[in-house]
């Protein structure tokens, strides 16, 4: 079995969900010699998240902003911790809430992903920056 394992930067991405699939493959030439196996993606950071969704539909992504921003709301008065701004414990509660990983097939070089499902970056912070990913790939 072979083992790819590599480190990514994501271009920084204002707040909000985004597909960043094709972002990911382009950084990963040699996917192409995996005929079977499994990819794991791994985000660095404590204030964004990654999921799998709807990757045709911009609106899915609208609304999942403003479900987050509803149930997890950006009012100081409601956290300790706000050191570095309003957007700052929220951020952490949400990435809690969606996780820091996803893993999927890879089938014959490509993620086998159903025909509406994407990766997206849950950006969280209003101004996020670039965001670290490590991409382990098993096959």
């Amino acid at each position: 079995m072979a083992v790819i394992q590599k480190e990514i930067t994501l271009s920084p991405k204002s707040r909000g969900f985004h597909l960043i699939t094709d972002e990911i493959m382009r950084q990963l030439p040699g996917l192409s010699q995996v005929k079977s196996g499994i990819m794991h993606v791994y985000i660095k950071h404590t204030s964004a998240g990654l999921t799998l969704n709807e990757n045709t539909d911009p609106s899915v992504r609208r609304d999942f902003e403003t479900h987050f921003n509803r149930m997890v709301p950006e009012d100081v008065s409601l956290f300790e911790h706000t050191l570095e701004g309003p957007d700052d414990m929220t951020s952490h509660i949400k990435s809690s809430l969606l996780g820091h990983s996803v893993t999927f097939p890879i089938t014959n070089g490509r993620p086998n992903l159903g025909t509406w499902q994407g990766i997206y970056l849950c950006e969280h912070r209003n101004r996020g920056g670039s965001r670290k990913l490590v991409v382990t790939v098993m096959g």
